[in-house]
């Protein structure tokens, strides 16, 4: 992707103005040059900057993963609004960040929300249908503010699918991480690979696949993490186990029974606490399936 970043001519600045006299521009100390020459460049940087965070795929096509957006309706309006309610409240240790798979964590996850994030303070910011553009504005408008949590778990991108390349998605998952380094310096952030969704094995998928590889590449060992749990959901053909996602997107409350426990060691670690016990499945009914099958 061919950076569109414009450069200023700083040679070309001038620091008076036609018809001024010498001792009108005396006042001007080499002190004030300086500071107008760096008042300048910051201007220019600053253009430029922005002008890169838009651009996106050749031709300059505009990446609207990385334009921070809010999303639409009274129903997201309201949710936003939850979610800094919550936030104010405080006491926050651990905050899960991404779309309605997140938010899935108060609807069948509930139990195992319970079983292994309750007690770790934890709060859900999650939103249905959301894109990583949705989750860069709500970072800059309210859902952060006054919590300093131990860990943050990132798995957004899923609804980029139908509207982005992976390269495009994996930039915008990048710069929510970079938000999330800036507005909370003290919080260790573990990224998931994005869910797949559908099925079989779709385009969408790969495009999926593809974003997960750029997005696998934040993490430094020291600040940001990555994991992939997604082999858990699939069957040998690729499909996804419906045991697990009844629809194909959505872990039922079997499905995040599985997750959590698969990223549990990793979490204990990240926020410096001992591992959860993994949570022992239901008893199957008569004629039910075994998880996975």
């Amino acid at each position: 992707m061919k950076s569109t970043q414009k450069q200023f001519p700083t040679s070309a600045v001038h620091l008076g103005w036609p018809g001024w006299s010498g001792r009108e521009r005396s006042w001007l100390s080499k002190s004030g040059v300086r500071l107008v020459l760096m008042a300048w460049v910051a201007f220019c940087s600053a253009i430029a900057t922005a002008t890169a965070d838009t651009a996106g795929a050749p031709g300059g096509k505009a990446n609207s993963a990385v334009v921070p957006v809010p999303g639409g309706g009274d129903t997201w309006k309201t949710r936003q609004e939850a979610i800094n309610a919550r936030a104010k409240q405080g006491n926050v240790d651990l905050i899960y960040i991404g779309d309605s798979i997140v938010r899935s964590w108060q609807w069948d996850g509930t139990p195992v929300w319970d079983y292994y994030y309750a007690k770790r303070n934890g709060m859900i910011a999650g939103m249905t249908g959301d894109r990583t553009e949705q989750v860069l504005w709500r970072l800059q408008n309210g859902n952060i503010d006054g919590i300093t949590p131990k860990l943050a778990i990132v798995m957004i991108g899923q609804n980029n699918g139908p509207f982005n390349t992976g390269e495009e998605i994996g930039a915008g998952v990048a710069l929510i991480v970079q938000t999330l380094r800036e507005k909370l310096p003290k919080t260790k952030i573990l990224v998931l690979a994005i869910f797949p969704r559908g099925e079989k094995p779709t385009a969408e998928r790969a495009v999926l696949a593809k974003a997960n590889e750029v997005v696998s590449k934040l993490a430094d060992g020291k600040h940001v993490f990555y994991m992939d749990v997604n082999h858990l959901f699939l069957g040998p053909d690729g499909g996804i186990r419906a045991s697990l996602m009844p629809d194909f997107e959505h872990p039922n409350e079997e499905g995040h029974r599985v997750w959590a426990a698969a990223i549990e060691s990793k979490v204990a670690e990240l926020m410096g606490d001992t591992p959860t016990p993994e949570m022992p499945a239901k008893p199957k009914t008569k004629g039910e399936a075994a998880p996975g099958h």
